[in-house]
């Protein structure tokens, strides 16, 4: 089974995204800090997803009417522009994305040419979709470790948490937040006791804005 096959739907990659920001919200007042981000109004009616992890890699995913574009750059991989002579995209990553959804990787925030892989999916795709990319075997464009990142249970945030973050979380507190529940002050306290909850409270609205 691909990458592609066990990437979730878009209305639930999103959801699991905002609890992903949310969680980070939580732990790292330092916006620049943070491994997950999520901008509900990144421009009119579309949302912006994104993973960085301080180290030259990162993924964006962008949420519009039109559909949902991932976009990602692993700065190690052999497919990246910065690994080729001619400085170059490598060939078929953007080939068969619709301009609709091409064109909202032209803001300078998301850098369109850093790119190891790119998938999509408009309204009425049954999958997702990637361009007709030949890798050489033996070569990762990024996409297992990057995808790797949107943490899919609670279990997966409090060991990478553990880890990004040197916290030691309480599973059970982090569980409701992955089940839906709304962060309140009580649970800012146990998650990150040296918060600033009004602080902490006022970025979580406006993330569900």
């Amino acid at each position: 089974m691909n990458e592609l096959d066990i990437l979730p739907e878009p209305e639930n990659l999103k959801k699991l995204l905002k609890i992903l920001s949310s969680l980070n919200i939580v732990l790292c007042p330092e916006e620049w800090l943070r491994y997950h981000s999520f901008v509900s109004e990144f421009d009119k009616n579309v949302s912006l997803a994104s993973i960085d992890n301080g180290s030259g890699d990162n993924l964006f995913i962008i949420f519009a009417p039109q559909g949902t574009i991932i976009k990602g750059f692993d700065h190690e991989s052999e497919v990246s522009p910065y690994a080729r002579d001619e400085h170059e995209v490598w060939p078929g990553i953007y080939e068969g994305v619709p301009t609709s959804l091409l064109s909202l990787l032209e803001d300078e925030a998301i850098t369109k040419e850093d790119v190891t892989f790119c998938f999509w999916r408009e309204n009425n795709d049954l999958r997702w979709k990637k361009g007709e990319v030949e890798i050489p075997a033996g070569v990762e464009d990024g996409s297992d470790f990057l995808l790797g990142t949107i943490f899919r249970t609670a279990e997966d945030f409090v060991e990478f948490a553990e880890g990004f973050f040197e916290l030691t979380l309480p599973l059970e507190v982090v569980a409701q937040v992955y089940e839906g529940a709304a962060i309140t002050k009580e649970m800012i306290k146990v998650l990150n006791p040296d918060g600033d909850i009004e602080k902490i409270l006022q970025e979580l609205t406006e993330l569900d804005s």
